[in-house]
């Protein structure tokens, strides 16, 4: 399939870069920079940040000058920090897995990477898949409109009553039940055999639930992006680098991410926006893409920014 912005020698040679860049980065990742379990230091999250994010600047860059086509790079961008955005909700989300099940922090590395991994593969199938129902069934987009219209609506109103409680996931009662789980990490392993018998390590049911978790995230970000594309390749790599980020982003953001109380309405506000920009398409209105890219970074900064200027109140 040919993209609707790059030539096709123009997609072969980013796809190939953008290919070297991340399977390179896992196989140093995983084969030489952290062989054994090891805390990762708020500095070393920190520089891992400035990279990912170096290079996904770098690589929308190289869009721009394959084709030169600031168009496609601005798409590249807003669907980047949209997905950016919307991860900061998971990474809530891992948190209250990781303290659930007392995880300790000399593991969460070799978590967060099998979790990104397989993240990478289902983020894939989703975005292909839909590129091509929406290439079908145009009005397919409609619904996803909709649905981010209401799945925003419903963020403005979310409470810490309906925080994620992982004892009550379905996953995870299901593999109690029929799995043989043991009560220790056992030095980190996932699955381990004694005798003739399996037995999984509750770091698997970290791992499971972590990987649910995300597809249903995925759920509200992937038809959100496609309010900003309908290029697979614009979506699939501005999704996986974000995607990458997010583990340095966890580590960096763990302690604070209780201070950006009024993020989550931010995020709300985009969902509802980017749900309006799908439906405005039925009666041919189409908003630009930099008014997309600025109306993502305002709500975004704004939220980041009452949440430092007002603090929120401590309860007594």
């Amino acid at each position: 399939m040919t993209l609707g912005f790059l030539t096709t020698n123009s997609e072969t040679l980013l796809y190939a870069l953008f290919g070297i860049i991340i399977i390179g980065f896992l196989v140093i990742d995983l084969g030489v920079l952290n062989k054994s379990a090891t805390k990762i230091s708020t500095k070393s999250a920190f520089y891992q940040t400035l990279f990912w994010i170096g290079i996904s600047i770098a690589f929308g860059v190289a869009i721009y000058i394959q084709d030169n086509d600031s168009k496609a790079t601005l798409e590249f961008f807003s669907a980047y920090l949209t997905e950016k955005a919307l991860s900061v909700d998971n990474i809530f989300v891992i948190i209250l897995i990781l303290r659930y099940f007392k995880v300790e922090e000399k593991f969460y590395h070799k978590i967060l990477f099998w979790g990104i991994l397989g993240a990478i593969v289902f983020r894939g199938i989703f975005i292909f898949l839909g590129v091509y129902l929406i290439s079908h069934f145009h009005w397919i987009l409609y619904i996803f409109g909709a649905f981010l219209v209401f799945s925003g609506f419903k963020l403005i109103f979310n409470s810490d009553e309906d925080e994620f409680q992982p004892e009550k996931s379905p996953i995870i009662k299901f593999a109690r039940k029929y799995l043989n789980i043991t009560k220790s990490h056992f030095g980190g392993k996932f699955v381990f055999m004694r005798g003739k018998k399996l037995y999984f390590t509750p770091l698997f049911l970290v791992i499971i639930l972590i990987e649910s978790t995300d597809l249903i995230f995925a759920v509200d970000s992937i038809p959100a992006v496609f309010a900003i594309s309908k290029d697979e390749f614009i979506l699939y790599t501005s999704n996986i680098f974000a995607v990458m980020g997010l583990r340095a982003m966890f580590f960096l953001m763990a302690g604070v991410l209780d201070r950006f109380y009024l993020l989550q309405k931010g995020l709300s506000l985009i969902l509802m926006f980017i749900g309006v920009k799908m439906l405005l398409e039925i009666i041919d209105i189409e908003i630009p893409i930099f008014i997309s890219f600025s109306v993502i970074l305002l709500c975004l900064g704004f939220s980041i920014l009452i949440s430092i200027i007002k603090p929120k109140p401590e309860v007594v």
